[in-house]
């Protein structure tokens, strides 16, 4: 909202609602927001990280232990529980609460008349009775009457599918989900929140969002891991149950093991990631509204985006005004000038260029009436009043006003402009010219050339009316007088070029979707250095199926001449030919594209209405935000892929290796109480991972979830974990003759290390340490975790876990085994990866 707001005049007899009023009115109604967002107690969110179905079973099996006449190990299990649950739960809400932060920065707010102020407060805080101030580019921030109007228009596309903006006076009903396209209004507010018309549909069309392409290869990871943990955990505590040991450590056994091979940290590694990925593109200028748009924004391989701004300067400046054939024509400016006063749509930068440029005594003209730009018009209209003649001046696309004229002006007299009554009958009367097939053409080459120049190009047209009315249609566009163009210069960015090199390093293509003509945006497309491979107009678009149209958008650069449904249509296809697409929006009729793209980015300075539907949201409207985003986004992915690349190597391989040794060995190969807490110290382990450097090769390229990686990655790396596993069982087993509490050390101190150590060799594609070093905090949470387990051995605390202390030699052979399990992994990865590079991850 702009600040002007704040300083607007009040209806006679207007005051709003009193603070107290709208506070009481607010607890009796509640929020004005469709879906109420269920606030948890800080208590109720920690017992809810109970429920999941494995720590329920282990403490359900601790609780009849501790009834049978155990003590320790029901202690011991619940409080490893406990400390568990208590790290997940601290970690989730500090990023939870940093992510809420983050959203404020970006939030909508609506000018709203209180104790007879306007004040700029939270659309959630509107209740009924509620006086609204609204502009263009405001979203109709519940359902209300127009109490005060000035050529007031709104688009009603969203609730009743007609793209034209809709006309609204005093009286008129104007509904949530609406937005302000031209003039301003007051408005009333009558309900508010699920009782208006869009939440009463939005209520009765309720769904979820559509997973994202991370959301859906989570799922099936999820859904792999749980098949196989309940499968081997069947199996295991069946097959111990009935042959080799009691029934309740046998089901203590299988729960703990089913926690060791539930990767349960990850929601709260991808929360961090996230969290971490969000603050650290915050710092960048790039504000994250929606988390899960991270992993989308790592995997964006196409961008779609308007030059203005991001490829320009974004300095408009009116440069030159001629008549149709090219000669300066003062007369083009004064229409235009009047036109850009008097127009009350969505301030534009080229309306402020015609205004800015130099002004123009308008005192003798009153303005009657406005018709509002529209896409599939691609102008706009007013209707002023000299003397006793209504007159309409038309400013939009060239092309779109050649079709409604049919005579044209040359020049008139150097700075004869119309300034009294009847003079608008002497320019008709003496310069008009037939607008022939032969004037055309010569028009159009003035056009041709001034956009070749690199010009942004306006056509002006005028008509008197003889019928004089209060309220004008479109149907008055016609049988008009076209005056000349307006040539507009808006430099590209000096940084351009060099920004379009960084995003083709980074396997971004550029697309350039703009309302500006073909010649005008291939010149800026030469002048940054962006390859045009082709260009596409929408009347082009228009005479191709979307089959055809499939292939055309894999082919072309620049699509110009384009409305708001073309835009989304062109994301669409791009979709279908497997594209993650971003889209970069800030006007009115971007928010459908917005929403339809993979990441929809949106500028601070951006009306409600688009901001609203971006996932993103760039402090400053530059590319090169952009790319610092795109590779956070891609560390996040790939410091999430770390985590369950280890989960798939050692520490599945483990569980796997402990099940089918618990079938052969007379004692469990780990106590309960051990598996817990190898997998507690584990789990603590991991928490610097989001915080762990990515190598620059691996953010070069889109990251997207591939799940035949995933299975080929832990059918290689689990068994080689298991095959170590095998070797320390038969070192320790038959080599030192180690059983039951000295067994069970042994073995849990080299679960541990390979578990955590092989952290460093997974987490790049180099050589580790020589070639890539991880960052400070994971070498030290892991070797401290790893220190911890065998500190624990030795101390007294060991005996509570049922570790002893271990001769030299076996400890010795285990420190052996683990290098030389590292060093294995070191070979296997890197044959894996020569061999399934096209499936990696990056």
């Amino acid at each position: 909202m702009k600040e002007s707001h704040l300083l607007i005049k009040l209806p006679d007899g207007v005051l709003g609602l009193t603070r107290q009023e709208a506070a009481r009115r607010l607890k009796h109604y509640g929020l004005n927001e469709i879906a109420e967002k269920k606030q948890l107690s800080l208590v109720a969110s920690f017992l809810l990280k109970f429920a999941n179905p494995l720590i329920l079973i282990l403490v359900i099996a601790a609780i009849i232990a501790a009834a049978l006449g155990e003590r320790m190990n029901p202690a011991i299990i619940i409080t490893i529980v406990v400390i568990s649950v208590t790290l997940d739960f601290i970690n989730t809400y500090k990023s939870e609460r940093a992510a809420e932060a983050l959203k404020e920065r970006v939030k909508i707010t609506a000018t709203i008349i209180r104790d007879g102020q306007a004040r700029e407060l939270p659309l959630s805080h509107i209740v009924p009775d509620d006086i609204i101030f609204l502009s263009p580019g405001d979203l109709i921030p519940a359902d209300g009457k127009i109490i005060q109007e000035k050529d007031f228009f709104i688009d009603e596309s969203s609730l009743t599918g007609e793209s034209f903006p809709v006309e609204k006076s005093v009286g008129a009903e104007v509904f949530m989900g609406s937005s302000a396209v031209t003039g301003d209004a007051f408005m009333s507010v009558t309900v508010t929140g699920k009782n208006t018309k869009f939440g009463k549909i939005a209520e009765s069309l309720a769904h979820k969002e559509e997973p994202t392409d991370f959301d859906r290869g989570m799922k099936d990871f999820s859904v792999l891991i749980m098949k196989i943990t309940f499968l081997l955990v069947i199996f295991v505590f069946l097959t111990n149950a009935l042959w080799r040991h009691e029934a309740l450590e046998s089901l203590l056994f299988a729960a703990a093991l089913a926690v060791g091979l539930t990767p349960e940290l990850l929601p709260m590694i991808i929360a961090l990631n996230l969290t971490r990925g969000s603050l650290a593109m915050a710092k960048h200028g790039v504000i994250v509204k929606k988390l899960s748009a991270i992993q989308n924004f790592g995997s964006m391989d196409v961008l779609c985006t308007d030059k203005t701004g991001t490829l320009t300067e974004n300095k408009i400046a009116l440069v030159k005004y001629v008549d149709g054939l090219g000669r300066a024509a003062e007369d083009v400016f004064f229409y235009a000038y009047l036109n850009s006063q008097y127009q009350s749509g969505y301030s534009n930068p080229l309306d402020a260029a015609v205004i800015e440029h130099k002004s123009a005594d308008i005192s003798g003209y009153k303005k009657i009436d406005e018709i509002p730009f529209d896409y599939a018009r691609k102008r706009n209209a007013v209707i002023v009043e000299q003397g006793n003649e209504h007159v309409l001046i038309a400013k939009g696309a060239p092309e779109e006003l050649f079709g409604v004229c049919n005579v044209y002006l040359v020049k008139s007299a150097e700075g004869d402009v119309p300034q009294k009554a009847g003079q608008f009958n002497r320019v008709y009367g003496k310069v008009e010219k037939k607008m022939d097939e032969e004037a055309l053409i010569k028009i159009h080459q003035e056009y041709d050339r001034l956009s070749h120049e690199g010009f942004r190009v306006l056509g002006v047209a005028i008509k008197k009316i003889k019928d004089q009315k209060k309220v004008y249609s479109y149907d008055e566009e016609r049988d008009m007088v076209f005056c000349g163009f307006m040539a507009f210069l808006d430099p590209p960015k000096t940084t351009a070029a060099e920004t379009l090199k960084l995003l083709e390093k980074y396997g971004i293509e550029i697309k350039i979707i703009t309302g500006d003509n073909a010649l005008v945006s291939r010149k800026v497309a030469r002048d940054i250095d962006l390859p045009v491979k082709g260009v596409l107009t929408g009347i082009e678009m228009e005479q191709l199926n979307d089959y055809e149209l499939r292939t055309t958008v894999e082919e072309t650069t620049v699509f110009a001449r384009i409305s708001p449904d073309q835009k989304t249509r062109i994301i669409r296809l791009l979709q279908k030919n497997k594209h993650a697409v971003g889209f970069l929006g800030d006007g009115i009729n971007d928010a459908p594209s917005l929403k339809a793209a993979d990441v929809g980015i949106s500028v601070n300075n951006a009306v409600d209405v688009a901001k609203e539907s971006a996932d993103l949201i760039l402090v400053e409207k530059s590319l090169r935000e952009l790319v610092e985003g795109v590779i956070l986004g891609r560390t996040t992915f790939a410091n999430t892929m770390k985590y369950l690349m280890m989960t798939l190597s050692s520490n599945f391989g483990n569980m796997f290796s402990m099940a089918a040794a618990s079938m052969f060995i007379p004692f469990l190969p780990m106590l309960p109480v051990q598996i817990l807490l190898n997998n507690l110290l584990y789990d603590g382990s991991q928490f610097t991972i989001p915080l762990d450097r990515v190598d620059s090769e691996d953010v070069l390229h889109p990251k997207k979830w591939d799940m035949r990686f995933i299975k080929r990655f832990m059918l290689v790396f689990g068994p080689a974990s298991s095959f170590f596993d095998f070797l320390t069982f038969a070192v320790l087993f038959y080599g030192f003759n180690l059983v039951n509490g000295a067994f069970q050390t042994g073995w849990f101190l080299e679960s541990i290390a390979t578990q955590i150590f092989v952290v460093y060799i997974i987490r790049t594609k180099k050589l580790p340490f020589l070639e890539s070093w991880p960052s400070p905090l994971l070498i030290f949470s892991a070797l401290l975790a790893v220190f911890a387990a065998w500190a624990i051995s030795f101390s007294s605390l060991g005996k509570i876990f049922g570790l002893v202390s271990l001769p030299v030699a076996p400890l010795l052979s285990i420190a052996v085994i683990t290098a030389l399990y590292l060093v294995v992994v070191e070979i296997l990865k890197r044959r894996f990866y020569r061999k399934y590079a096209a499936v990696s991850p990056a």
